[in-house]
C-alpha cells in the first residue's frame, strides 16, 4: 500500500513539476498587439509556448466545442472541424544565446491538418505523450450573423456611482428566427477577455420585433477596477522601465528588481494608459523574440504599513491567465514591511496588478490598488443563440465597448 501511494505522489510531483516548465503561453490573432482569442470564424489564431527543459517532446493539441456556459457542448468531433481535433503541434524551436535554454513550441489554427467549421466557445488543451493536459485555454469563434451595440457609462447607484461602471446593449437580429428570446438567446458579457470578470444569465428589459435591449439595471455593472501596473526587460543586462536594480550571479538568468508599489487604502485614481493586463514577449537584443529573448527572475515588492488580515496576495495578470497560484504568490516580510513575490518570466512588455484572496478562495481585485470609475476598461459582449431542438450554441455576433470618462 505504501508503494502505491508512493507512485502516486511522485507521479503527481513529476506532473505538477513538468506543467511549471511550460512558460510564456498565448493564444492570440496574427495582427500585431491584438490579444484577444475572441474573433471571427475563420481567422488565424496562434497557440504558443516555452518549455524550460528544452528537450524537444511530443506534444499535442486538442480542440473541444463547448456550451455557452463552457460545459462539453453535444456535437461530435467531425460535427464541428473539418480534419482532426487532436494532433501533433509539430513547428519546434530552441531558443539562441540565451542564459535560460527553453523550446518554443507554436501552432496556427486553422490548419491543413484542423480547420473549425462552427462558430462557438472552444477549449484548447495541450497534452504531453501520456495524454495529460498541461494547460487549457479558451477561445471564441463567432458569426455576423447579428449587431450588438455597447454602451458603458458611470454607475447610476449612488453607493458606488465613483467605483462601478455599466454596461448597457443591445442585440439586433432581423435575419434569425427567434421564436422566444428568453430561452434561446444567451449572452455574456466579458471585461478585459479575463474570463474571471463576466457577467451572465442577463436578461433583456426591452422587447421589440427583432431587437432585445440590455438597459440599465444593477445587475448590469462592474467594479471599475484600476489601470494596470507596467514594467519592460527588453534589455536582459540593462535597466529599462519601471525596473530599478538588475543582478547575475554567476550563470544564472538575470535577477530584475521591479520598481516597489506602494499601498494607500486612500489613492486617487491616476490615468495610465495600459494595455488591460496583457503581456508583449519582445527583445531589443535579438531578431527573434520567439527564441531569442531570454528569461530573467523578475521580484516584486509591495509596500504595506501592517499586513493583510487572514488575506494572502497574488501577482496577477494575462502572464497567468489571471490565475491564482503559488508561483504568483506573495509573502510577507518583517523586516522591510512589504509583500515580496518572484516569478521568473520571458523579456518583454508587461502589465500586473496584485489581488488578494480570502479564506474562502475568494479573489479581490480591488483591495490593494482601489476601484474608480474613470478606469480605461474594454468589454465585449458576446451573444448565443440556440434555436428550438438545435444542438449547440452559435455565436452570432460580438459587440464592444470602452468606457469614456468624458460621457
Amino acid at each position: 500500500m505504501k508503494k502505491i501511494i508512493l507512485s502516486v505522489f511522485l507521479c503527481f510531483t513529476c506532473l505538477t513539476t513538468f506543467g511549471q516548465n511550460i512558460k510564456s503561453i498565448q493564444l492570440r490573432p496574427l495582427q500585431e498587439n491584438n490579444f484577444s482569442a475572441i474573433v471571427p470564424l475563420g481567422t488565424v489564431l496562434e497557440l504558443s509556448f516555452d518549455d524550460l527543459e528544452a528537450d524537444q517532446r511530443d506534444y499535442q493539441y486538442k480542440i473541444q466545442h463547448m456550451t455557452h456556459d463552457w460545459q462539453k457542448s453535444r456535437l461530435l468531433s467531425s460535427q464541428f472541424v473539418d480534419g482532426f481535433d487532436q494532433n501533433s503541434i509539430l513547428n519546434v524551436t530552441n531558443s539562441f544565446n540565451t542564459f535560460q535554454s527553453y523550446s518554443h513550441y507554436s501552432v496556427k489554427i486553422p490548419n491543413v491538418n484542423t480547420v473549425i467549421t462552427k462558430s462557438g466557445n472552444y477549449l484548447l488543451s495541450v497534452l504531453n505523450d501520456d495524454d495529460e493536459v498541461l494547460f487549457t485555454r479558451r477561445f471564441v469563434l463567432y458569426e455576423k450573423a447579428a449587431i450588438a451595440g455597447v454602451v458603458v457609462s458611470r454607475s447610476r447607484n449612488t453607493k458606488t456611482l465613483n467605483k462601478q461602471q455599466s454596461v448597457e446593449f443591445s442585440v439586433n437580429y432581423p435575419n434569425l428566427r427567434v421564436n422566444n428570446p428568453s430561452q434561446e438567446i444567451n449572452v455574456v458579457v466579458i471585461k478585459n477577455d479575463n474570463w474571471n470578470e463576466t457577467l451572465t444569465d442577463l436578461q433583456p428589459t426591452f422587447f421589440k420585433p427583432s431587437q432585445l435591449q440590455y438597459s440599465y439595471t444593477p445587475k448590469n455593472n462592474f467594479w471599475g477596477g484600476n489601470e494596470y501596473l507596467n514594467f519592460d526587460s527588453k534589455f536582459i543586462r540593462n535597466q529599462s522601465m519601471n525596473i530599478v536594480r538588475i543582478e547575475q550571479k554567476g550563470v544564472e538568468v538575470f535577477h530584475h528588481y521591479i520598481f516597489p508599489y506602494s499601498y494607500n487604502p486612500y489613492e486617487k485614481y491616476t490615468y495610465n494608459p495600459d494595455i488591460n493586463g496583457q503581456f508583449i514577449i519582445r527583445t531589443l537584443e535579438g531578431n527573434d523574440p520567439a527564441t531569442e529573448a531570454d528569461y530573467a527572475m523578475m521580484h516584486f515588492t509591495l509596500n504595506v504599513e501592517d499586513p493583510f488580515i487572514d488575506r494572502d496576495v497574488y501577482i496577477y495578470g494575462a502572464f497567468n491567465n489571471f490565475e491564482i497560484q503559488e508561483e504568483n504568490k506573495m509573502y510577507f516580510d518583517d523586516k522591510s514591511n512589504a509583500y515580496k513575490g518572484t516569478v521568473l518570466l520571458k523579456q518583454g512588455f508587461y502589465n500586473y496588478t496584485f489581488v488578494t484572496v480570502n479564506r474562502y478562495e475568494e479573489v479581490n481585485n480591488n483591495e490593494v490598488r482601489g476601484s474608480f470609475f474613470e478606469t480605461e476598461n474594454e468589454y465585449k459582449v458576446l451573444v448565443y443563440y440556440r434555436p428550438m431542438g438545435g444542438f449547440y450554441d452559435r455565436v452570432v455576433t460580438v459587440g464592444s465597448g470602452s468606457f469614456n470618462a468624458d460621457r
